[in-house]
């Protein structure tokens, strides 16, 4: 299948396309950048020579699909909506890893990114993609909104609890979360600046980062649809981000209240929930970025605190992996039928 990258020079797009050099059934023929158009590829992401010949073009929906029949989108937030309406009119299947199609309420959206959404008809048929939890979803859509990593970070470890309906729904959940520079994007600030960054550890955005909304939205439709607490009460969550001064990855740790006393084997057991999943690992040790970064896998671990009546999860992926690129190959992988873990299969880097 013949597929384009939009936006392919920032960090999401180079990742997107490192992997896909990796992909039996997929040829990139097409790449964008509006800051770099008519340069070659190679000159603005040299890791990839010797695998592109590509030269990046203006974004022109009517030429992509006259080249592409899947189009990744790494536009920045706010500014993917009329470029998918645009793809999708033209039949392309569209997997847009910007926020433009994860939260459901347009009201939520334009509170949160202070812009109004422009193509609310689209909602309604845009799947949030998190393969694990909306396989079957997936398969049959032609728009997936990619989550952001922090979420997968999150809702990951969570979902086995919520479906098992041990969670204390009247106490908040505590997502503690720890992630690589990366995650801010290739643009430069003076928060990413190597001489500010290196060295340093800080929380930042401290209950007002935009993934809050997306982590809520999500942990109460699995609440609600897995036979967990029919309640209509929107379960509380805390959400404090950090900035770690590594490239790569987001560690999360979850302090999650519960309805009864669960031991380690207890807890072991609802994690098992995940056995056959390709990109999943319980691991008995705490999850270490080290071991996933460059991977698209997620490495899991839970462990009773306040005498069984709390559970501590632990989460590792790769933001630029899991987290974003490779997921949304897993999700293309998902919607063509194919083998999930085609292109994905590679471990992670090491050291």
């Amino acid at each position: 299948m013949n597929v384009a990258v939009v936006g392919a020079t920032g960090y999401t797009g180079g990742e997107l396309l490192r992997l896909l050099t990796q992909h039996p059934e997929v040829t990139v023929t097409c790449v964008t950048s509006e800051q770099s158009a008519h340069r070659p590829l190679v000159e603005r992401l040299p890791f990839l020579r010797g695998h592109y010949s590509l030269i990046l073009e203006p974004f022109d929906p009517d030429a992509i699909s006259e080249k592409a029949e899947c189009v990744f989108l790494a536009f920045p937030h706010t500014q993917a909506m009329t470029p998918t309406r645009r793809l999708m009119d033209a039949g392309k299947k569209v997997i847009d890893l910007s926020a433009d199609f994860r939260l459901r309420s347009p009201r939520t959206y334009q509170k949160w990114y202070k812009a109004p959404h422009l193509q609310t008809a689209l909602l309604k048929k845009a799947v949030y993609g998190l393969p694990e939890i909306y396989r079957k979803k997936i398969a049959g859509g032609c728009l997936v909104a990619n989550p952001g990593c922090y979420p997968t970070g999150a809702l990951l470890p969570l979902y086995p609890f919520l479906k098992a309906g041990v969670v204390d729904s009247t106490q908040a959940i505590v997502v503690d979360a720890k992630s690589g520079i990366s995650g801010a994007g290739r643009s430069p600030s003076a928060a990413t600046h190597f001489p500010e960054a290196h060295d340093g550890f800080s929380a930042y955005q401290i209950g007002t980062h935009r993934h809050l909304p997306e982590i809520v939205q999500e942990i109460t439709r699995m609440s609600r649809g897995n036979g967990a607490g029919r309640t209509r009460q929107t379960q509380r969550v805390l959400f404090t981000p950090h900035l770690l001064p590594v490239n790569r990855g987001i560690l999360t740790t979850i302090y999650l209240p519960l309805k009864q006393r669960l031991s380690q084997k207890n807890l072991d057991d609802l994690l098992d929930d995940y056995q056959g999943e390709p990109f999943i690992r319980r691991v008995s040790d705490t999850p270490n970025l080290a071991h996933v970064r460059g991977s698209n896998f997620c490495d899991l671990a839970a462990f009773p605190t306040d005498a069984g009546r709390c559970a501590t999860l632990i989460s590792a992926i790769d933001n630029l992996g899991k987290g974003a690129a490779g997921q949304a190959i897993q999700n293309m992988n998902v919607m063509m039928g194919w083998k999930e873990s085609l292109g994905l299969s590679a471990p992670g880097f090491f050291p």
